[in-house]
């Protein structure tokens, strides 16, 4: 288990058109692409909320798209030790897809899944952490929603692997329950069994936007869709789950007044 909570800190979208993914989240999330890399590495795009970085898009790998790899976010969670990190995921039951290799000027990292499947990345980052990021800044992930198979066990794994503690779980009938999870003192997400309808467990990332109808028109406009919402969660926020156009699922979350009225 590690010494101290760890969880996701960079996200990162594999994609069939890196061009039109770019375009599609600059317009939807407000981020700012920037080129990163050097000839003779693979193309790839820093997308930037105001001077930080958030995360990152590619193209989906010739490897993975061989396997049947779809478009999707996948994230990082930080390491201290990548290796111990990954050696302590297959111990607890889980997968190794690719083991620790150093990417250099960025750190040390594996791809790696939990016992149900979901596979997710470790980092060991070279250079100094940066500080968090208010809760609620624009651009920057809001929410961390987990749909699995027996949530109970894969709260488990990821407590014991990461440190996470159950804050509070919603009874939600005959979906199920709904467990929040923290890393630190605040809930930083959810999870819960996932419905019928979505074939494969994963991490859905929730990014945030100042108003939801608002960026729910600007998905629409540039060719997403939308899968379920705007509706309104306890604790008066505001969500919208959604497809990019090459088909990666993801979602955003806005604030709500008192009143739980949108805002505009």
């Amino acid at each position: 288990m590690s010494a101290s909570p760890t969880s996701f800190f960079w996200y990162e979208l594999m994609t069939t058109d890196m061009k039109a993914a770019e375009a599609f989240y600059t317009a939807v999330v407000g981020w700012r692409p920037e080129t990163w890399g050097g000839s003779g590495t693979p193309s790839y795009t820093v997308m930037n909320a105001g001077e930080r970085g958030v995360g990152g898009i590619m193209d989906i790998p010739d490897e993975v798209r061989q396997s049947g790899g779809q478009p999707a976010w996948l994230g990082y969670i930080y390491a201290s030790d990548a290796d111990a990190a990954t050696a302590g995921v297959e111990k607890a039951g889980g997968a190794i897809h690719r083991p620790p290799t150093d990417i250099p000027g960025v750190g040390r990292f594996s791809v790696v899944a939990d016992p149900q499947g979901v596979t997710f990345m470790l980092l060991q980052p070279d250079g100094p952490d940066q500080p968090p990021v208010p809760a609620g800044t624009p651009g920057h992930v809001g929410w961390h929603e987990l749909y699995t198979t027996g949530w109970q066990k894969a709260f488990d794994f990821y407590s014991s692997q990461f440190g996470w503690t159950k804050a509070d779980a919603m009874d939600m009938g005959e979906m199920g329950i709904y467990q929040l999870f923290a890393a630190g003192d605040e809930p930083i997400g959810g999870m819960m069994d996932k419905p019928e309808q979505i074939p494969v467990p994963f991490w859905q990332f929730y990014f945030n936007v100042p108003a939801i109808d608002a960026a729910t028109e600007r998905v629409k406009e540039n060719g997403g869709q939308v899968l379920m919402g705007p509706m309104q969660v306890p604790g008066g926020s505001w969500i919208v789950q959604c497809l990019d156009p090459q088909g990666a699922a993801f979602a955003l979350v806005a604030p709500g007044d008192a009143s739980g009225s949108k805002m505009v």
